[in-house]
């Protein structure tokens, strides 16, 4: 529950020592390059970037279709391969090794780029032949020369298609017309393949051929059109066969995926040491560089620099306090799993103290408490851990939220074992500890409500005043003594005493006396909470101050009764599971086959639904809880996380020196 000390590096070094230090700083894996302040004699580094930005991206672009042609390809054939994985594993000598790569990754960028233009080249062209097939087809019925069905000395002829349903009027219309004559050479679904002529002097004949949607022969070719489709479809088949051999040729290269990837966050390193050029200073010969290190750190980085050259300088500081160096844990394995719910509000701020331990305790009995059952518990436990330790040792977003629900499936083990709740059925050898949600109610202050929502607001009193007590804990951190006591820990004894009058106010309780406790210990820290709200004020400031003080109870009661949505959540999962099981062995003791197997599909899909919906909700509604209810009473936040430099890929997993989260 500690967020690392940071230090300040502060180093001068030769000008041509500047890419070796900076290897060497990221080896190091504890080294985040801060801006340079402006310091005497100096000028600000400026380096063109633009040019290293197009060749990663050049690359990316390359191996973006690289992947999807070689996804595309398992796809259709059904194979199975981890080419495409990212987060493997790469060693350090291996990763800076892909320096030397260079020619071999540009012509494999080149190869891939041909044979992509080509692929597009070659979809291109088919599109237009068949919309050429498609209007040649009618035409493969022509066993003269297309280009022969010309104009004569006396007459007009005409070789075309022609709608089919104007079939009947067409015919109507050229009897009519004096010298003309139309023949029927071939007709498909929809259309007509007609020869039509007329006699030179017929003012009517090209007329008529265009009121019925006469369409003339579009192909001037020498061949008939039987020749002509036939080479069509010809040409379509060498296509088809060439666009199948550019997606086996692209399909060869996917041995090389790995390597490109590699490749590419190597490119993306040297573009983020190029980009720190913004960063620093230098002189005509030498480049200052300011970094923050973790303190425990230190002599690693020392060791990593003073291997590179004797030609620098460099010392270590401790930050002013107006400075914000980033956040960088210190937690153990189960709690870094909370880590990111916290950093999805706003990462830790670096001088304020990391609550990430006391909010995971109360995030996991929240998430317990709303799937509360064995089943569901087990599922969260074993899928959870299943894909925690399937991810091995990369630090990614999914081993955090399986982790996360790991911890919160034992948890609702324990919830479900005290409510006695197996798949939403109780367990005839348990007996439950807790009332039944459904049916239990208690009298409270002469009201029937269910008793687990008592319970939930309890379990809410209980994580504010682990607020106030957090909110103490970190003024007394910064010497603010009086500001722990009466901003933190009077109103944790407020909590207190609102707890011990809810329970005393539940006549099943029987504990009336608590009521009475209860409400004096609540009672005179309010009081106390009211007359030093404005100790720091000047005359109607004290007064206005203790007045929003006592206005506060109302918020306090808000957020409060928010707690309501654990019971409601809960209620809702609890209720499907019941309904789900007691349908699917109701089926199941039936006898019938049909209904054992829709019996068996019904507990399987129906739970594992409930399971998805319940735990979506849960983890929503248990990160809002923290958010607003328990961080509102302490929390600052906007910190920066801490990033070494090199630390970030896109593509693979490259274990360095140090931990940073």
């Amino acid at each position: 529950m500690a967020i690392a000390e940071m230090s300040k590096l502060n180093l001068v070094a030769m000008s041509y020592d500047r890419d070796r230090i900076l290897n060497a700083l990221q080896r190091t894996n504890a080294t985040e390059v801060k801006l340079q302040y402006e310091a005497e004699n100096t000028v600000a580094l400026s380096a063109d970037n633009e040019q290293l930005k197009a060749y990663l991206g050049r690359i990316e672009s390359a191996l973006d279709s690289l992947c999807a042609e070689t996804d595309a390809y398992n796809k259709d054939r059904k194979i199975k391969s981890d080419v495409l994985k990212d987060g493997f594993e790469v060693s350090y000598s291996e990763f800076m090794g892909a320096k030397d790569k260079k020619e071999e990754a540009d012509a494999l960028v080149a190869q891939i780029e041909g044979l992509e233009g080509r692929k597009k080249e070659l979809h291109t062209e088919l599109t237009k032949l068949r919309r050429t097939i498609f209007s040649a087809e009618i035409y493969a019925a022509v066993h003269e020369p297309l280009n022969s069905f010309r104009d004569t000395a006396h007459a007009k002829v005409r070789l075309g298609t022609l709608p089919l349903s104007v079939k009947e009027e067409f015919f109507k219309a050229i009897e009519g017309e004096p010298l003309s004559a139309c023949t029927v050479l071939a007709a498909d679904a929809d259309t007509l393949l007609v020869l039509a002529a007329a006699h030179k002097s017929s003012t009517e004949f090209d007329k008529i051929l265009s009121n019925f949607g006469f369409l003339p022969c579009p192909f001037d070719e020498g061949r008939s059109g039987t020749e002509f489709f036939h080479a069509l479809k010809a040409r379509e088949t060498e296509l088809c066969e060439e666009i199948q051999a550019n997606v086996e040729a692209i399909y060869s290269l996917s041995v090389h995926v790995s390597f490109l990837k590699i490749y590419s966050d190597y490119i993306a390193f040297e573009l983020e040491k190029a980009e720190l050029s913004d960063k620093m200073r230098a002189t005509q010969t030498t480049f200052l560089l300011e970094a923050y290190v973790p303190k425990e750190a230190e002599d690693a980085v020392k060791e990593a620099l003073d291997g590179v050259s004797n030609a620098l300088y460099y010392e270590f500081s401790k930050p002013s306090e107006d400075e914000m160096p980033p956040t960088l844990y210190q937690n153990n394995k189960v709690v870094k799993n909370f880590e990111a719910i916290t950093n999805m509000y706003s990462p830790v701020s670096y001088r304020e103290f990391d609550p990430n331990a006391v909010m995971s305790i109360f995030y996991s009995i929240f998430l317990g408490f709303i799937m509360g059952d064995i089943g569901y518990g087990l599922l969260m436990l074993l899928g959870g851990g299943f894909l925690y330790f399937k991810q091995g040792n990369r630090d990614s977003g999914l081993k955090r939220l399986s982790g996360v629900f790991a911890v919160g499936g034992v948890f609702a083990l324990v919830w479900g074992f005290l409510f006695n709740s197996l798949f939403g059925l109780s367990l005839p050898f348990l007996t439950a500890v807790i009332p039944d949600a459904q049916k239990d109610m208690w009298s409270f202050i002469g009201i029937r409500i269910p008793a687990v929502l008592v319970i939930s607001l309890e379990i809410g009193v209980v994580q504010l005043m682990a607020g106030y007590l957090c909110k103490a804990w970190q003024c007394w951190r910064r010497k603010q003594i009086a500001d722990g006591v009466f901003d933190g820990v009077v109103w944790a004894i407020f909590s207190v005493g609102v707890g011990l009058a809810i329970v005393g106010l539940v006549d099943e309780a029987q504990m009336p006396v608590l009521a009475y406790t209860g409400g004096i210990i609540a009672g005179v820290s309010l009081l106390v909470a009211i007359l030093t709200a404005g100790r720091k004020e000047k005359f109607l400031g004290k007064f206005t101050k203790g007045f929003g003080a006592a206005y506060g109870i109302i918020n306090y009661a808000s957020d409060v009764l928010s707690y309501a949505r654990l019971y409601g959540l809960m209620l809702s999962g609890a209720v499907i599971a019941q309904i789900v099981s007691q349908y699917s062995v109701d089926f199941i003791l039936g006898g019938n086959p049909v209904f054992i197997l829709l019996g068996v599909v019904l507990m399987v899909v129906g739970h594992l639904f409930n399971l998805a919906i319940g735990l979506l909700g849960a983890y929503i509604h248990d990160a809002r809880l923290q958010y607003v209810e328990f961080y509102g009473r302490f929390y600052e936040g906007e910190g920066e996380l801490f990033t070494p430099l090199g630390s970030t890929h896109k593509y693979i997993y490259l274990p360095l020196k140090a931990e940073t989260k």
